[in-house]
């Protein structure tokens, strides 16, 4: 996989909480990133099968913790998998753990993207397409994951 070019991203917003200081290895599960790109995400479509949650809902990039990798770790790990991008931890500039309902914890992360990484996605196996869709139309859909459009509103409440 290519290393993504650097580009300005501004470090973890001041008042969010810094990822290094969790306590992530005995409850955290799993983690998600928005990938920002002027007033557009970066999505996929999931794919269409019964054995999956969310089945055929668009979803935003990364999973579930392998072994006892850290947050930052799981999602950069997945982002690498399922598009073929690599991001340095710097350029994460916003995260959140919130609770799950099977009593564990997941994490959410923010960063931008920039055109030229658009251009080397080299999408993986996971899911049917992908697309930069705007934060609206996301947020207006039904076929987006609930909880994740609840991640983006908390996250452009605090980012503006």
């Amino acid at each position: 996989m290519r290393e993504s070019p650097a580009s300005q991203i501004s470090p973890l917003k001041q008042g969010v909480m810094n990822h290094r200081d969790h306590g992530f290895m005995t409850e955290f599960s799993g983690c998600k990133l928005a990938l920002i790109l002027n007033g557009k995400l970066l999505v996929y479509k999931r794919d269409f099968s019964d054995s999956i949650p969310f089945s055929g809902m668009y979803d935003l990039p990364g999973g579930g913790r392998e072994g006892e990798e850290s947050p930052v770790e799981c999602v950069l790990r997945e982002l690498e998998e399922e598009f073929g991008l690599q991001v340095s931890e710097e350029r994460l500039s916003y995260c959140e753990k919130y609770a799950l309902s099977s009593g564990s914890y997941g994490y959410f992360y923010a960063a931008k993207i920039c055109e030229e990484e658009l251009n080397m996605i080299s999408f993986g196996n996971e899911g049917v397409s992908w697309q930069m869709m705007s934060i609206h139309d996301y947020l207006s859909k039904t076929d987006s994951i609930p909880h994740l459009k609840e991640r983006i509103h908390k996250y452009l409440e605090r980012a503006l």
